[in-house]
């Protein structure tokens, strides 16, 4: 059986080299390649991908929210996220949203052609090292709306702008941020927002 295959990464000498390794294999068919996470619900209603191996961090929308559309808008199309990224906090976002493999970028190609073959077996493929250290890291006690406020923090935005932007009131963002420091054990929002990404957690 030919395991049809779509690759949505948004470094284009990555995504050559991927589908050009993957075509090697007599039972994979790359039927579809994007750069743009917001490419990727299109393409594979076009193409109909067994798998589709997702990047986490694209333009138009990451990976992990292009994982959720996918499981609801092509559900026969499984999800790999194939990320640099191996943060603990992004696996459990990652199978939350239908993914059903995380693989690092910096594994060999036989790891990913295997772990691809044994999804479609029905299987949960996961890299070891980052599952241990997802366990051991435990949820994010970040809620949607913490999450939400340090996000647009990202950029440097006053408390003005953050609530502007989110449609909240000033006092109800400077509450989500000194929330997300306490949770964070941080000194600042920034430092919590530094923390809160090393873990996965945005």
């Amino acid at each position: 059986m030919t395991i049809r295959l779509l690759l949505a990464d948004d470094q284009e000498l990555i995504r050559q080299a991927l589908c050009a390794l993957l075509g090697l294999e007599d039972d994979f068919d790359v039927v579809a390649s994007v750069g743009r996470g917001d490419e990727i619900v299109d393409a594979a209603r076009t193409s109909q991908p067994d798998v589709a191996l997702l990047d986490i961090e694209m333009p138009g929308l990451d990976g992990l929210a292009a994982a959720a559309v996918l499981a609801k808008q092509v559900p026969s199309c499984k999800v790999v996220i194939l990320t640099t990224f191996g943060r603990a906090g992004y696996l459990r976002r990652a199978m939350d949203a239908g993914a059903v493999g995380f693989v690092v970028k910096d594994a060999p190609v036989e790891v990913l052609a295997d772990a691809i073959r044994r999804v479609m077996k029905g299987e949960r493929v996961v890299d070891p090292a980052l599952a241990v250290a997802t366990l051991a890291a435990g949820e994010s006690p970040l809620t949607a709306r913490e999450r939400d406020v340090l996000i647009a923090a990202r950029s440097g935005a006053t408390v003005a702008e953050i609530a502007a932007n989110l449609y909240l009131s000033e006092g109800t963002v400077r509450n989500y941020l000194s929330a997300a420091t306490t949770k964070t054990q941080t000194r600042n929002r920034m430092e919590a927002l530094r923390v809160a990404d090393e873990r996965g957690w945005l």
